[in-house]
């Protein structure tokens, strides 16, 4: 990313093959729709090249690269509030009835918690994704966020709560622990 801030911008061709497909499928889980996740993947690397002069030696590229991608998402979200399609999970939609049920029950679970993760408020839904899917360390989400460690620790906790208790209430399942 040095080089980018210092004008070589042909060094952003690795940092995009290295981290697209991971923004594409953090904006898919944000969004649920594929050219809007797309065009949002677009947007951030449009952003790095133009505000190249706002990163800082020695901090965490991913982190401030995830950082504008939250900011790029919050903007997308503020002007399409209504506009919001519900998850569909691609997989299941191809699935045949030649399915085992044990793929069947995997998939209505997978389905039953991208629900439930859709039914989160933006926030929790979006400190889930970083933290479970996207693989982001507590550190880097409090520097993405700018908020304490603790302060991510327990919003995080808070969220995967509540997330537990639409999953349930909305799958079917009871109180029934997976």
């Amino acid at each position: 990313m040095l080089s980018v801030k210092n004008g070589t911008l042909d060094s952003l061709a690795p940092l995009f093959e290295r981290y697209h497909v991971r923004l594409f499928n953090f904006f898919l889980r944000l969004t649920s729709n594929r050219e809007t996740s797309e065009d949002l993947t677009q947007n951030v690397f449009q952003r790095i090249l133009r505000f190249r002069h706002t990163y800082k030696d020695g901090h965490p590229f991913r982190s401030w690269m995830y950082r504008m991608a939250r900011n790029l998402h919050a903007d997308h979200y503020r002007k399409n509030k209504g506009s919001m399609d519900a998850f569909e999970d691609a997989d299941y939609s191809r699935q045949t009835e030649r399915l085992a049920v044990v793929e069947m029950e995997k998939l209505e679970r997978k389905r039953n918690l991208m629900e439930a993760l859709n039914l989160l408020p933006v926030e929790q839904k979006e400190l889930i994704l970083l933290s479970r899917f996207e693989g982001f360390k507590y550190e880097e989400i409090s520097r993405i966020k700018g908020l304490s460690v603790a302060a991510i620790k327990v919003r995080v906790h808070r969220a995967i709560g509540r997330l537990r208790e639409i999953y349930f209430e909305t799958s079917g399942e009871g109180g029934k622990k997976q």
